[in-house]
Parts: C-alpha cells; structure tokens; sequence
C-alpha cells in the first residue's frame, strides 16, 4: 500500500478521532516537499559547471530543479548579486508521496550510523525541516558522477496547527522519528 493510499485509507481517520477533529478538511495533511542543495562550494572552488549537480537532483525528484541565485552582494563571502547559489525543487502530490515513501523505506536506512530524526525540528509555520549530508545516497544518482558530495535540505510543510498534530502526522505517516 502507497503511502497516498495509506493516508486516504488509515491515516485521515485515525488522525481525526486521536486529535478530536469534527470536520474531515481540519486534519492536517502534507502539502508540499522542498528540496534544496547548495551550491555556492562549486562555485567558489572555481568550478562554473554544476550540471552534474542539476541531473543529480533531476533524478533524485522526477522534475527539473530551478537554480536560485544571490538576491545581494554580501563581499566577506565574495558573492555578487545574480550568481548562482541552490538549486530548487518543490515536489506535490502523487510525486511528493513517491518521494517520502522512498526517502523513509529506502534512503533514511542507507544513511551512515543513522540515529532517526530529530523531533524538535519542526518550525512555527508547520514545517519540517532537516538535512542529509550526501545526496549520493540515493539510489538514482550514478556514483561514477560524483564529483563531490554535497548535502541537501529537505522541507516538509505541512497544514498542522500545532506541534502534537505535527508530530501525529508525520509518525503515523512512518516518519523515523527519535525517541
């Protein structure tokens, strides 16, 4: 069973009798997924061409990542205005489940002395934000084309309104979370 399939099914209901919720459109849900990987070491180390980075992204989520790029000049940094910085990718729907799915039964265990997620990473709009230090522990990045590994940013948003229901959520829905 799909973790899509398993919300509609087992979660929604759960999640509504355990919090006391009258109305089905109250429960929290996930909305979206953002990746983001930095870039700024590859360029600063000289090297312009990051493609390799943006396919690696590209077949780590299905769709073409945006490239972000420096909004100001910030001079102890040597960064300009307009160089790139990250790259983007915002997953919904059938592709964000797909994700999760993938990144809680086949990345999350592959993590070098894996110890679970942390609770406490959850922000006051609703997200979840943590990070993995290698994007090549995904099983769709060619580790013959690692150039260097660099560490991305996952963020969960959620519709939740306050920690417990967040923490609800994302347990019912497998997240590994810390004891």
């Amino acid at each position: 069973m799909s973790l899509k399939e398993k919300y509609a099914k087992e979660i929604l209901p759960a999640l509504q009798k355990e919090l006391g919720l009258t109305n089905v459109m109250e429960v929290p849900k996930i909305e979206k997924v953002v990746i983001n990987i930095g870039i700024w070491t590859y360029i600063k180390s000289g090297n312009k061409d990051f493609s390799s980075l943006k396919e690696h992204l590209k077949l780590i989520s299905g769709q073409e990542p945006t490239v972000r790029y420096a909004r100001k000049a910030i001079s102890n940094f040597k960064l300009r205005a307009g160089m790139p910085v990250g790259l983007a990718v915002t997953l919904r729907g059938d592709s964000m489940y797909a994700f999760l799915e993938k990144l809680i039964h086949i990345v999350l265990p592959r993590v070098r002395d894996f110890r679970w997620v942390n609770k406490n990473s959850f922000d006051t709009a609703g997200n979840y934000n943590f990070g993995l230090k290698e994007h090549s522990i995904f099983l769709e990045v060619p580790q013959d084309d690692v150039i260097a590994n660099s560490g991305m940013q996952i963020t969960i948003k959620t519709t939740a309104k306050s920690k417990e229901q967040w923490v609800e959520l994302l347990k019912m829905a497998w997240f590994p979370f810390s004891k």
